[in-house]
């Protein structure tokens, strides 16, 4: 089960307190202010791996949480800042801050029908990309600080200061060049097999694929793209129908968009089906529409289909229209090339 979405809580390190002490030794029995300063706390930091592919590390266990800083010791010496904690997350993770500081309160805002406020604070994509969650209270100085030409003993001292905290929302959005727009059986697993060494499920039934499947195409000339099978869109998806946001929200990257259709026309009329699309991908995201696209006509190996092909080309006059066959591995040179030059890869 791939998690791509996470609620989580994080709380960094409260700052160490200072101390507020006076040297006492055999032959020092009045020696003067020693207290040390407290530690740092530490902070939560988010880090991008390779090796991490999904966010299901945080599914059973949705907490972060830093070390505190040590307080304050005699002789000056200063408390042991406590240790950041580093929570690994895969690339294309975006980073959302809520309103809430625990998650009772996230809990009591939904159940109160507020709902939860989201507001982006990081995408991260990078290979070893860090981000600060939460930052770590600072120690507090010691009376060593505070002595004065009048007051050589003074009693007083800081506190650390509080660390940062909060309720985080954590969403994965597949990171590709290209990605395979379609309805469920249009025949993208099958496309992706056949331009790439992936090996998504394929299989003929609906929603074989139940999460982004990403391959790696090598042209003739040496350059390569990534292509996503994005699990098939149904009608109603922008508006969360079936498993609506959970996969449009992993098209957001793709800087090209290639629509996959049943040219056999059994399940949807191809005409249609492209427009219902269109639609789906415009309601959800009005600059995700406006992004280059072509139309992969799929299964043109099955007699017959030369009258849909004919009937999608005379639709869409400015959009490529190219002919392709998964089974039969046709169209697929061509293919790549038009993916090429979309990408300016040369």
């Amino acid at each position: 089960m791939l998690i791509d979405s996470i609620r989580l809580y994080a709380r960094a390190g409260k700052g160490g307190d200072g101390l507020a002490s006076f040297r006492r030794e055999k032959f020092v029995p009045r020696g003067g202010p020693d207290g040390g300063d407290g530690g740092d706390g530490g902070d939560v930091v988010l880090e991008v791996s390779q090796g991490v592919h999904d966010l299901r590390r945080y599914f059973y266990d949705p907490k972060l949480i830093a070390e505190k800083g040590m307080p304050g010791m005699h002789a000056l010496k200063h408390g042991k800042s406590g240790k950041s904690l580093v929570g690994k997350v895969p690339p294309g993770t975006v980073v959302f801050r809520t309103q809430a500081t625990s998650m009772q309160e996230a809990a009591w805002l939904e159940k109160e029908g507020e709902g939860l406020q989201l507001e982006q604070i990081a995408d991260l994509t990078r290979e070893g990309e860090r981000f600060v969650l939460c930052h770590g209270g600072k120690g507090g100085r010691g009376n060593w600080h505070f002595r004065t030409a009048t007051d050589q003993a003074p009693t007083v001292f800081e506190t650390g200061t509080e660390a940062e905290e909060g309720v985080f929302v954590l969403e994965l959005r597949s990171i590709a060049d290209a990605g395979l727009v379609g309805y469920p059986n249009a025949g993208k697993s099958s496309l992706l097999r056949a331009l790439s060494r992936a090996k998504p499920k394929v299989a003929a039934y609906p929603f074989t694929t139940l999460q982004p499947v990403v391959g790696v195409v090598e042209c003739e000339d040496y350059s390569r793209f990534v292509v996503a099978d994005i699990p098939g869109i149904i009608e109603g998806a922008a508006n969360n129908r079936g498993l609506g946001h959970e996969f449009l929200r992993h098209i957001m990257r793709c800087r090209v968009l290639l629509f996959v259709v049943d040219m056999t026309g059994i399940e949807h009329d191809p005409v249609e089906a492209i427009q219902t699309l269109r639609k789906e991908l415009k309601l959800y995201s009005e600059e995700l529409a406006t992004r280059p696209w072509i139309i992969l006509a799929n299964k043109m190996d099955v007699p017959g289909t030369q009258e849909n092909f004919d009937a999608l080309r005379t639709r869409f006059p400015r959009i490529d229209v190219l002919s392709v066959s998964a089974l039969e591995k046709t169209g697929l040179d061509i293919l790549k090339g038009k993916i090429r030059d979309l990408l300016n890869l040369h």
